[in-house]
């Protein structure tokens, strides 16, 4: 047994000198000077957090259990979603002046400018549930607060009147809580959810609540955007004042009748189609017919007046040209320049595909290319059809 041994050791030894050796060079080769270059330049750091916070005058429980690092959280996220987080604070330049002078109208503290930020990011968006605008409202709550909503036009994509209709609900509800921070919590959750909470918890206080996961964050999150607003280069965000969206010099104009077709209406008052969605994105079809006869505000940019919008000096005035363009045709009888006639046909109640193609002598196939339709799409009564015909 003693001489196996004795022949097995040279071979053993020798095994355990080559891994060694191999580790070495092992080592040599992921030395740290030879670390990808984004590994030395880059640098994520904790944030710093105030000592003291508050919302609508209502101090922040910084001591309070998970405050401070539900607060960390948001703040750290919002600081390092840069591009998110920079376009806001580019955009609140913008439209801050207005939210602010309704907010001070109706009563409401400042800080509530802060849930439009929160909300939408100033982006004229829809969620999943179906709530738009600035203030992402449902189409219920904007009945509830006065807002219209159809096929045509659509307040909650109205900066002034979508804030008054939110001023209105932060009213109601600080008629029940009483206290700013739960009116926040339950534009989110809804007054009736945050009652619920407290009923049952028995707490009166939104940091002491353990609420759904998004409205447990969402006071953090206008919290988190508000320092980092009021502090901007201490999370490293560096804007100078000139590459904020300044508020666009506009004009308004009152419009109490029918609009066939508001691209030739823009043009008629020396814009253009893009500019009038643009200011008026509460107009969300291609017509106005108000049939009750209402009087409806208008926006156009102020004439003669310079403003600098994404890094360009922009004049809108009476001198503008206007290109010769395409006519859209809701009649069917215009005649134009163009290689073809476009026609809007609006949908009657039963037409089909097929008989709207055999109306303008089109193929099926055409219509629902023109249109992006699929072959088994339903139509509805005041859809809105392209149709490309030869001019002749």
């Amino acid at each position: 047994m003693l001489k196996r041994i004795k022949n097995i050791l040279p071979g053993a030894l020798l095994f355990v000198v080559l891994a060694f050796v191999i580790e070495i060079m092992n080592f040599s080769t992921s030395s740290p000077t030879e670390l990808p270059t984004f590994n030395q330049n880059y640098k994520v750091l904790p944030v710093p957090l105030p000592d003291t916070m508050s919302f609508a005058g209502e101090k922040v429980p910084m001591n309070h259990f998970g405050v401070r690092e539900n607060l960390e959280m948001e703040m750290v996220q919002n600081t390092y979603f840069q591009s998110q987080t920079m376009m806001c604070l580019k955009r609140a330049n913008r439209y801050f002046p207005e939210i602010e002078k309704i907010l001070k109208k109706n009563g409401i503290p400042q800080d509530f400018k802060f849930l439009a930020m929160v909300e939408s990011a100033f982006q004229n968006k829809v969620s999943p549930a179906g709530a738009a605008g600035f203030w992402q409202i449902l189409k219920t709550t904007a009945s509830a607060n006065g807002l219209e909503v159809n096929k045509e036009v659509d307040e909650r994509y109205n900066l002034e009147k979508s804030t008054e209709a939110a001023c209105k609900y932060f009213k109601e509800a600080y008629k029940h809580f009483h206290n700013w921070t739960l009116v926040a919590a339950s534009y989110n959750m809804g007054m009736g959810g945050v009652a619920k909470a407290m009923e049952f918890q028995k707490q009166d206080n939104y940091y002491d609540l353990g609420l759904n996961t998004e409205t447990a964050r969402y006071v953090y999150r206008i919290l988190a955007l508000k320092e980092i607003q009021s502090n901007p280069e201490r999370f490293g965000f560096f804007v100078k004042r000139s590459e904020l969206y300044p508020p666009i010099p506009i004009i308004e104009i009152e419009v109490d009748s029918t609009i066939n077709n508001l691209a030739e209406y823009a043009i008629s008052l020396r814009a253009n189609y893009h500019i009038l969605k643009m200011l008026n994105p509460w107009l969300i079809s291609s017509r106005l017919t108000n049939p009750r006869g209402q009087t409806y505000t208008i926006q156009l940019p102020k004439r003669d007046a310079v403003f600098i919008d994404l890094g360009e000096n922009i004049v809108f005035n009476d001198s503008t040209i206007v290109p010769n363009q395409c006519l859209i045709d809701t009649s069917a009888t215009v005649q134009n320049s163009c290689s073809s006639k476009i026609i809007v046909h609006f949908v009657k109640k039963d037409e089909t595909a097929e008989s709207i193609a055999k109306k303008y002598d089109v193929t099926k196939a055409q219509l629902c290319t023109w249109n992006s339709l699929a072959d088994t799409a339903t139509l509805r009564p005041d859809d809105e059809l392209i149709i490309f015909k030869d001019n002749k």
